[in-house]
């Protein structure tokens, strides 16, 4: 039945959906004239607020490039190499092959949404090596996982509002996780989804005659070179004493830094990644060989991270985030706010594409509006941060990264993802209105 529904979907997608890079320059004129239209801004000063946000996101896109290499450099040593394929000979089948990637991703990234975006797209060829699949239901399965991570351990909301001396302590106080990540209505939402997903996609699963296999050149895994040191230099390039030394003292960083309590971030899941990768290679020729491959990917990370930062700038200093949110509960009740914030945070979400930022935005709007309606700030903030997870699934944002190392185009999975976001919004919104 669903495989019915979600051709049309995908042969839609295929046909409107440009490339991300064509999609955020077309979201930047939307924005600049809803700012000019709506707020009342001059052309010149929302040109300005463009400009001068531009560069805001430098230090998010180098973030989020390490994502990508990292955990390219991690996933292609040896090791990892042999656990994921012996995880991928579990799936004897086709539909075994979209559970098996689903489950997997989704685990992922309700542990870390940075490291369910490498590891599901990664097992995606693993198992494509092994099983003949529609591979672009495959990569649509391992994003699909990626819908769980605000409600996880990795949730920059619930995390920030759990931290002393967040920005809007004064206003909410501090919020442990019981009363976030691990309230009941929290994760009656994530088993759901880990219910729902992954038979969303086994139901997807194209005909036989209708399946798009994957061109085995982008399988492919080069080997890395193997030579014997004749020089000083080769010497050093190929010593495993320095790669031990160097990543022991990366580990050794790590265990002090949990043995005092440090939390994972984004940072820290990079430099576990890192450091395990140089442990792993065991030589520096190895690990630059990998690294060479892994930034192929990352192109489309460098080019449009820019253009979402200009379009926060406009967004934020326009006021247009905060009108669309206004618009959005200012006809709510207590009972249904949680709901419509959600709602309203899907929206902004298409136009500011990270967590930590649309927080910034948006709880000084909602925050207040809850007190005044006697709505629990926990539910919320969580509303707020389920709605940026739930529009993922058709903001080719986050997308890329897996789509760098799967080597497919956004419209190869976004017909796909696109029935998640109507049975995932349904799950999200019972959760977060009636339990």
């Amino acid at each position: 039945m669903l495989n019915v529904i979600s051709r049309p979907l995908v042969r839609l997608v295929d046909r409107w959906l440009p490339d991300p890079y064509i999609f955020v320059v077309l979201l930047t004129m939307v924005v600049m004239i809803a700012a000019i239209g709506i707020e009342g801004q001059g052309p010149l000063a929302v040109i300005a607020m463009w400009g001068a946000g531009f560069w805001e996101l430098l230090s998010f896109s180098m973030q989020m490039l390490l994502v990508l290499v990292t955990g390219y450099m991690m996933a292609s040593t040896p090791l990892v190499r042999r656990i994921l394929e012996r995880l991928a000979d579990l799936a004897n089948s086709p539909g075994a092959a979209i559970l098996l990637v689903s489950y997997v991703s989704l685990a992922a990234s309700w542990i870390n949404w940075g490291f369910g975006l490498v590891v599901g797209a990664l097992f995606a060829k693993a198992i494509a090596r092994k099983v003949r699949v529609d591979y672009r239901l495959l990569v649509a399965s391992a994003y699909s996982g990626f819908i769980v991570w605000h409600g996880g351990l990795a949730g920059s909301v619930p995390l920030a509002i759990a931290t002393v001396g967040h920005p809007f302590e004064s206003m909410i106080g501090v919020i442990p996780t019981d009363r976030t990540i691990f309230a009941g209505y929290n994760l009656f939402i994530v088993v759901g989804l880990f219910i729902a997903v992954p038979l969303v996609n086994r139901m997807m699963l194209p005909k036989k005659d209708e399946q798009v296999l994957v061109d085995p050149a982008l399988l492919a895994e080069p080997e890395l070179p193997e030579i014997t040191p004749s020089t000083p230099a080769e010497r050093m390039e190929n010593s495993r004493v320095l790669s031990l030394l160097i990543g022991v003292s990366g580990l050794a960083f790590l265990f002090q830094y949990f043995l005092n309590a440090g939390t994972l971030t984004l940072n820290i899941v990079n430099f576990l990644f890192l450091f395990i990768a140089i442990l792993l290679h065991g030589t520096p020729r190895r690990l630059l060989a990998s690294l060479n491959e892994g930034v192929k990917g990352g192109a489309g990370i460098v080019i449009q991270f820019p253009f979402y930062a200009g379009i926060m700038a406009i967004m934020l200093n326009s006021g247009l985030a905060e009108t669309i949110s206004l618009a959005m509960i200012s006809f709510a009740s207590a009972e249904t706010f949680p709901f419509w914030t959600f709602i309203s945070a899907g929206i902004v979400n298409f136009f500011v594409p990270s967590g930590g930022g649309q927080w910034a935005i948006q709880a000084p709007v909602i925050l207040p509006a809850a007190e005044a309606l006697g709505v629990d700030a926990a539910r919320a903030s969580m509303a707020v941060a389920w709605g940026d997870s739930w529009t993922n699934m058709v903001q080719p944002f986050w997308a890329l990264p897996i789509l760098g190392i799967a080597g497919l185009r956004a419209k190869d999975i976004m017909g796909f993802c696109t029935l998640h976001l109507v049975l995932s919004g349904i799950i999200i919104s019972i959760g977060l209105t009636f339990i």
